[in-house]
């Protein structure tokens, strides 16, 4: 068992305070405005592909060939059928080249 460290307490302590106050402070931002600016707008509606690529970027670049091709297939089921197809699309993928590949 570790010793407690009140500094790393004080860290999560103060991490958590900073995550909920800017939760907060978009909402409450938001709120008050009579009408939201063009560009509050432009940058709303980009914070969906920001996540998305955050998210998957990581993965892409870390990742074996494996990963790089099931992502590519997912990507193409994803152009044309729906999200469920394609994440099992790049899941069999992943899972078929592991197997074949003997990873």
């Amino acid at each position: 068992m570790t010793d407690f460290d009140p500094h790393m307490v004080l860290l999560i302590f103060a991490a958590a305070v900073v995550t909920y106050l800017t939760r907060i402070g978009g909402y409450i931002l938001i709120t008050k405005m009579t009408r939201i600016p063009p560009r509050v707008e432009a940058a709303l509606n980009a914070v969906p592909a920001a996540v998305l690529t955050t998210l998957v970027a990581p993965a892409f670049f870390i990742g074996g060939w494996d990963t790089k091709v099931a992502m590519a297939a997912a990507l193409l089921a994803g152009l044309r059928f729906s999200p469920t197809v394609m994440l099992i699309t790049g899941w069999v993928v992943v899972m078929a080249w592991r197997h074949f590949a003997g990873i």
